[in-house]
């Protein structure tokens, strides 16, 4: 019970990654707000965890007052707010052809602008409840593969913000801000991005150990174990970190060329 009695709210915790740290935080005693745009979702993870201890909001990120929003629902249900969780964000591919301005302004409003107003909306409760915001980014914010380039770029921005705000609201607000960076995870939603790319019905299951040196890539569950860890009192006063969850090292890995990678 890490997270007893903390009211938490996770965006785009319908499904996924999400999904799976709004679970893993109710079995650790928080209260939930879960937050998507797929109600039928959202209506199940809420009878999982008990109406009691989740409530539901369903809207765009993008619209105009949904963090405001969101933060006065934590406080009506549950009396206050703890933690942020920023984790919706949108997966979609792009390459320097596909990309121009309102495809560009949409990809950073939803990845980069709508985590830094929500944590603007809950700053208030936050400092109020020494509380804290966990950021869900991604390791693409490194570089990026090739074909996530707006992707990419919004993840760079989200990376950079944390470890900013971590510094300076952590010593004027008393409120920290950390982040995880996932690797490759096997999320309902990314089975469904590597079929629409070409691979089988099962590619998930016989991965080149270039990519999954342990036979098998992330499952959201590992991803929401490690969650629990910077949105309770354990990290103490650990702020303005990012944290990688990958398989390999992610920065200065010099990869073989010889038969084990090139066919």
């Amino acid at each position: 019970m890490r997270l007893k009695d903390k009211v938490i709210i996770v965006t785009g915790s319908t499904t996924g990654i999400g999904k799976a740290i709004a679970l893993r935080s109710a079995k650790e005693g928080a209260k939930l707000v879960i937050h998507g745009l797929e109600e039928k979702w959202g209506q199940e993870v809420v009878e999982i965890i008990g109406a009691e201890n989740a409530v539901l909001h369903i809207e765009d990120l993008q619209e105009n007052g949904c963090a405001e929003r969101l933060v006065a629902l934590a406080v009506s249900s549950f009396g206050k707010l703890d933690a942020v969780v920023n984790n919706a964000a949108w997966v979609v591919s792009s390459d320097i052809e596909e990309v121009d301005r309102p495809f560009m302004e949409k990809v950073l409003s939803i990845n980069t602008i709508a985590p830094l107003l929500l944590i603007k909306a809950a700053l208030k409760q936050l400092e109020a409840n020494r509380g804290n915001v966990l950021n869900i980014g991604s390791v693409n914010a490194w570089s990026g593969e090739p074909n996530l380039l707006a992707y990419s770029i919004s993840k760079g921005g989200l990376m950079t913000m944390t470890r900013n705000l971590g510094d300076s609201l952590f010593r004027d607000n008393g409120v920290r801000i950390n982040q995880i960076n996932p690797g490759w995870v096997l999320t309902e939603t990314e089975k469904q991005r590597k079929k629409e790319h070409g691979l089988s019905d099962k590619w998930f299951e016989d991965l080149p150990k270039m990519y999954a040196p342990a036979g098998r890539i992330l499952a959201p569950e590992e991803i929401a174990a490690a969650a629990i860890f910077w949105l309770s009192d354990e990290s103490g006063p650990v702020s303005g970190q990012v944290m990688e969850l990958e398989q390999y090292p992610l920065i200065g890995r010099n990869a073989p060329k010889d038969t084990s990678t090139i066919n």
